[in-house]
């Protein structure tokens, strides 16, 4: 197995928060799995949460620890909510493709299915550039969930991911009123570092049981700053969508807001598009430019940060 060790990188919010107590712990679970299920379509938009005390005893947490997710949520834009009527979903990742598989469903494309679709191949490439592994996180652990319950056998898995810079001075997430607070730049690493690992730790488990011969893990980081995300699945499908920068309350610990600027990525709406064997359609000729553009940056602009084989 090509197996790499990266440092943590800097990326962006995404919506979270990361403390390094047992709580802070729980409240990223709860809030990463409920911004999974939005997205995942598990909770569609006009759909209720379900109560707080139905998440606390799910997740097993109290019910504090379900009021500050559910606080978060509202500030990233997912859910409103109103005395005596619950929360409603009025959010989720939007996906436009003009693939005609994707154009004769009657169902909304989401980023799960197509991912689901990659992992049922024997040989699952992705390269994506994002601000944070959040997202892929999310969707690597619910495609291992399926290759241990042996409904996929993928036999091969190589993944490249982009992020920024460590020495790179992002314009967001950061403060209003303190442009460069501390806080919310230990935040961007908390955050990006605990889903490197979780990426790195689930596909280690994968080789270590034996479910999957080959599996490869790269991580750069470019001078750059992310103002989209790509992801380029199997080299035939490209997902692109731009980040939108919005004003809103950021929690970076236990009993601080901070008023920022930010951008929320599991929100962002993505375009689909599919090489179809006519190398001049747009389909064909967006996957390829974005193939080449990732290419350029990965062997000329970026560097391995803090590789141990």
């Amino acid at each position: 197995m090509d197996w790499k060790r990266y440092g943590r990188g800097v990326g962006h919010g995404e919506g979270q928060q990361a403390t390094a107590d047992g709580g802070g712990r729980e409240f990223d679970r709860v809030a990463d799995e409920l911004r999974h299920r939005m997205t995942g379509g598990v909770y569609p938009v006009g759909s209720l949460m379900p109560a707080q005390r139905d998440l606390a005893l799910e997740f097993g947490v109290s019910r504090d620890t379900v009021q500050r997710v559910l606080r978060e949520l509202r500030n990233e834009g997912w859910i409103e909510s109103r005395q005596g009527s619950g929360s409603r979903v009025v959010k989720t990742q939007r996906i436009q493709s003009t693939a005609p598989k994707a154009s004769r469903s009657r169902q909304a494309v989401t980023l799960g299915p197509l991912i689901s679709e990659a992992f049922e191949q024997p040989e699952v490439t992705l390269d994506v550039y994002t601000l944070t592994s959040e997202t892929l996180d999310a969707h690597i652990r619910l495609q291992a969930e399926r290759i241990r319950a042996h409904a996929i056998v993928p036999q091969r898995i190589a993944l490249r991911m982009l992020l920024p810079s460590d020495t790179e001075s992002l314009p967001y997430p950061r403060g209003i009123d303190a442009k460069d607070d501390p806080l919310l730049r230990n935040r961007l690493r908390d955050i990006t570092g605990r889903h490197t690992d979780s990426l790195r730790g689930v596909l280690a488990e994968l080789t270590a049981e034996g479910l999957v011969p080959e599996i490869s893990l790269e991580v750069r980081h470019a001078p750059l700053t992310p103002t989209f995300k790509l992801y380029l699945i199997n080299g035939v499908e490209a997902l692109h969508g731009m980040y939108e920068v919005i004003r809103r309350p950021v929690v970076v610990d236990r009993r601080k807001t901070v008023e920022a600027l930010d951008v929320l990525g599991l929100g962002a709406t993505l375009t689909h598009h599919v090489r179809d064997g006519d190398p001049k359609s747009p389909g064909s000729t967006f996957v390829e430019s974005m193939h080449n553009w990732f290419e350029s940056v990965w062997n000329l602009l970026s560097e391995e940060s803090g590789a141990v084989r």
